[in-house]
């Protein structure tokens, strides 16, 4: 029955690749029929078949009307043929940095019958796929970079180029799957995309696809928007043919993909199937794990300017941390003595680096390559350099805001020793001691809010810390995406838009209340490590965190969220004398 399987979704993909195909020729036939008409007509004049006054007129026009066509059609062959189809951001993976990877996969790619994928790559995601870099323009850059011998005007056209692509798709790992799956779940997970590799070699599917990717980059090339105006017109009808004919092949391409999904699953069910279900549940798992470290502790390292440097190694450990919280996730942690997929690297540490810098320049827009204000963390120095500096640094920020808005410290008589920037004053400014009072009246919900502040001035105090990041993220040139838009890509360009990084950003733009939020929570842990003995601490699934007598507090949120939406300190204030944190002493600030 797997044969059938296969035998049915590849026939399918076939059958859907000839449609694409047939699609094809027939615009050409329509490129070609002017020239037709006209060859008859002059073919009929040499032989007196057709004769007289008004078919002189006719014959004219239709070879004026068939040398544009044919020119036409030239231009827009010219420009799919040579526009550069989107390469997905990768790290290269050579054999001699993966000599058991490769191994691996082309004993697999054996036992499937298929042929092996010509290279391997990682790309900082929990997904793997193939893809075709057949291109020219997909080789070894020449001199001066991809742009360098491009035809003047057109950005995005390749040269032609007497290095030979590869002829196979190249095989995208997830690079969170090498440092948590073991070597037989590795196996299991790739099984299917590595069978992919039969039906692309199929010449129908193979031509059917790099024409429907020379169309999707035509369309890209001629949408960008740094061209002439007069470069910009000529390309305009280039464009217009080229998504009429992307809108007709949509469907049989769409169903030519699933043919070969089809055709690949049915093939691998033969590989390791009971292990590929275990290996599924870890592919969840690895995602969950993946998200939370990116969005918990990965971006706010991001924005102070430091990158993990080891991110697939905290995956490790922010999903070992899941399955000893969660009671459902308990039994994934007895994999952990098989041998793990990153031992199929010659140096994973090295590998794990260049995954972590590619990861924050898709999900945040980081520069290509470390510098003075791009510089890598490592792990055990996080807590220090990054948690302990946001903090500080957010309390700076809340403090200037108050000064700003002409809000003064405690008298000395109320607070004695408040001679700096205290918590005592945040308390003090956000309290609303009479519901109804001038300038204490609660702000409304706006659409674009998904919560209230607690009067006017919290209102106030956001405006403020609002314009203020703004003002720090223009001083440093950086999109409040938090990317830096203007940032060279390095010594090779890639050969995706650098233009619109981050491609895939983490989080949205922060409320005004969680703004208010995180500016209180850090000064309220500025004052706890400076009064109170607390330190800064990692948290694999949380991330940044106080430590108080080596513990994690896990109940500082909601007594700050009280204080920013009702303009309650008690519940603070009480949290804060447990503690013994003092609200009116100085902390130190950056």
């Amino acid at each position: 029955m797997t044969g059938l399987g296969v035998e049915a979704g590849a026939q399918g993909a076939r059958s859907r690749a000839l449609a694409v195909l047939r699609i094809r020729s027939r615009a050409l036939a329509v490129a070609l029929l002017p020239a037709a008409v006209a060859v008859v007509l002059l073919a009929g004049e040499s032989t007196g078949h057709i004769s007289g006054h008004d078919w002189v007129i006719t014959r004219w026009v239709m070879t004026a009307v068939a040398a544009v066509v044919l020119l036409s059609a030239a231009g827009i062959a010219l420009v799919v043929a040579r526009a550069r189809p989107a390469v997905s951001p990768t790290v290269p993976l050579s054999e001699a940095a993966a000599p058991d990877l490769y191994r691996m996969v082309r004993d697999l790619a054996d036992r499937l019958d298929v042929p092996a994928p010509s290279a391997i790559a990682l790309t900082p995601d929990c997904d793997s796929w193939l893809e075709d870099r057949t291109h020219r323009a997909h080789g070894p850059p020449v001199r001066g970079g991809q742009d360098a011998a491009a035809p003047r005007g057109i950005r995005g056209l390749s040269a032609p180029r007497p290095l030979r692509a590869p002829t196979a798709p190249v095989l995208v790992i997830g690079s969170p799957f090498l440092w948590w799956m073991r070597v037989g779940e590795l196996r299991a997970v790739l099984a299917p995309v590595v069978a992919g590799t039969g039906p692309s070699a199929h010449p129908d599917i193979a031509a059917a696809r790099r024409f429907v990717r020379g169309l999707d980059a035509a369309v890209a090339v001629t949408s960008a928007p740094e061209h002439s105006p007069p470069v910009r017109t000529l390309l305009a009808g280039v464009g217009w043919v080229a998504r009429l004919l992307l809108r007709s092949c949509r469907v049989h391409a769409a169903e030519m993909e699933r043919g070969v999904a089809a055709a690949a699953a049915e093939r691998a069910q033969a590989v390791d199937y009971g292990l590929r279900i275990v290996a599924q549940e870890q592919v969840g798992l690895a995602y969950a794990g993946w998200d939370r470290l990116l969005t918990r502790v990965a971006l706010p390292a991001w924005r102070m300017g430091r990158w993990p440097s080891r991110l697939d190694a905290g995956v490790v450990a922010a999903l070992t941390e899941l399955s000893r919280r969660d009671r459902l996730a308990e039994g994934f942690a007895s994999r952990l003595g098989e041998r793990p997929a990153c031992d199929l690297l010659e140096e994973p540490g090295t590998i794990d680096e260049a995954a972590s810098l590619l990861a924050a320049r898709l999900f945040h827009g980081g520069p290509a390559e470390p510098g003075p204000q791009w510089a890598p963390v490592d792990w055990r120095d996080y807590p220090e350099e990054v948690v302990d500096r946001k903090w500080r640094t957010d309390a700076a920020r809340l403090q200037r805001v108050l000064d700003a808005l002409g809000v003064h410290q405690p008298t000395p008589r109320a607070v004695p020793g408040a001679d700096g920037p205290t918590l005592e004053r945040v308390l003090e400014y956000l309290t609303v001691r009479a519901p109804g009072t001038e300038g204490e009246a609660p702000v409304p919900t706006t659409p674009d809010d998904d919560g209230v502040v607690a009067s006017v001035r919290a209102a106030a105090l956001v405006a403020g810390l609002s314009a203020a990041m703004a003002r720090e993220e223009a001083a440093v040139g950086r999109a409040p995406g938090g990317g830096d838009a203007g940032q060279a890509p390095g010594p090779v360009p890639a050969l995706w838009d650098e233009g619109v990084l981050p491609l895939f950003p983490l989080q949205p733009p922060r409320t005004g209340r969680e703004l208010l939020m995180d500016h209180v929570t850090a000064m309220v842990c500025c004052a706890a490590m400076d009064t109170a003995g607390a330190v800064p601490g990692l948290d694999w699934l949380d991330g940044p965190s106080l430590l108080v007598r080596g513990e994690r507090t896990a109940d500082l949120a909601p007594r700050v969220l009280t204080l920013v939406e009702e303009g309650d300190p008690a519940p603070l204030r009480t949290w804060l004398l447990n503690l013994g944190v003092r609200a009116e002493k100085p902390v130190r600030l950056v």
